[in-house]
Formats: structure tokens, sequence, C-alpha cells
């Protein structure tokens, strides 16, 4: 498999948020979202082995584990490590960008999804057959870049009764849309979602990598 890095840091989102969290992202990304904070994960990355990954992982000491990208499931190795990791008592995250079939992705496995915006320019890649195998403790998070886009979340939540099938977060873009103004959205529409920062960008500010 090709790796980009691997790399210990505080989760930045999701509900698993502020705790520590070992990283692996996989090299490869069959999208290019306009707002993409991780370009060099487009192919920079060495190979490594299923036991080279485990072994890294195991000498961290840290239990939970996030798989992510670019966009991991190119690789289909992928599912083979996650089973591994979770076969070694790990709590095992995936983190996909929502154009690649999660059908065949271990159960026990949190996957936290993305379904891409229209100003995301890569809504016509996704997957929606996806939204048939996600499972209550499952995440989608959709990635928001101004009061057009939030307009067209809420309809694709409704639509799809996102509600009723896992977890939801809404992300503003980084730096293009205010939190506090997503937050306002929210609260004014009793929305069912969770707000979800870039914790990490907070703490270690947005260039920073290996965090």
């Amino acid at each position: 498999m090709k790796v980009c890095e691997i790399f210990v840091s505080i989760q930045g989102e999701s509900t698993y948020a502020g705790l520590p969290c070992v990283f692996v992202r996989m090299t490869g990304c069959n999208l290019r979202c306009v707002y993409c904070d991780t370009t060099y994960a487009y192919e920079k990355g060495i190979e490594m082995s299923e036991d080279e990954i485990i072994e890294r992982v195991k000498n961290y000491g840290i239990n939970l584990v996030e798989i992510t990208g670019g966009e991991p499931l190119l690789q289909r190795d992928v599912l083979s490590l996650m089973e591994r990791l979770l076969d070694n008592g790990f709590t095992v995250l995936l983190e996909t960008n929502g154009s690649e079939s999660i059908q065949n992705v271990d159960k026990r496995v949190v996957i936290i999804m993305d379904i891409k915006t229209p100003k995301s320019g890569m809504f016509e890649k996704m997957d929606l057959l996806n939204l048939k195998y996600i499972k209550p403790d499952d995440e989608i998070k959709l990635v928001v870049m101004d009061r057009e886009d939030y307009e067209w979340v809420k309809e694709f939540i409704k639509d799809y009764a996102l509600a009723d099938k896992c977890k939801i977060l809404l992300s503003p873009a980084y730096g293009t849309l205010l939190p506090e103004d997503l937050s306002k959205w929210i609260i004014e529409d009793r929305l069912p979602v969770r707000l979800n920062l870039q914790l990490h960008k907070y703490i270690y500010g947005a260039d920073k990598r290996g965090v």
C-alpha cells in the first residue's frame, strides 16, 4: 500500500474530536474539491506492507486509529488492514470521500463519510448507494461553503432522511465560511446536526502537517 504519512495528533473532527489518535494517511485521491487541504496526499508517499503499518501504529500506544487520505478505499488492501487493526483491539475510524463503495468495509469500523456539496465541485462523483450501508454509529460529514450550500444541505438531509440513519456533521469550509454564521443557521433551523470544526487547525494552524 502507498502511505502518505503516519502520525499522532488530537482528533480534530467527528464525534471523536479531542481524543488522541493515530492517523494513517493513504496516498491518492480521485476527487479535486475546491477547498481541499491535503493536496500533498494526491501522489506523495511510500510503499508499506500491512505488517509495517500495524507495527508503526502499535508503537504509538494509542487505541484510536483513523484511516484517511486522500481516498483510502482506492487501495483495496485497506479493507484487510482495517480488519487486522480491529482484530488487534484498535478502534478504527475510516474517513472516506463518498465516491467509493463502503459495502465491503468491516461493520466494526466507524465510517466518517463525506457527502460533497455542489459548491465543492464534486457532488456528481458521489456514490449515493452508500447511504444504504451507513450504520447508526457512522457519521456523514458535509462541508458548507456559503448560504446556498447550506440550503442545499438542508434539503439533502430531509430528502434522504439522514437524521434517521446516522450522525450528521456540518463543517464550515475553513477560511471561507465563518463558524458563527453556520452555527446561527443551524440554531435558527433547529437542524439535527453537529457543528464540526477542524479542531487541529485551531490548535496548530491551518498549514502545519503531521498534526
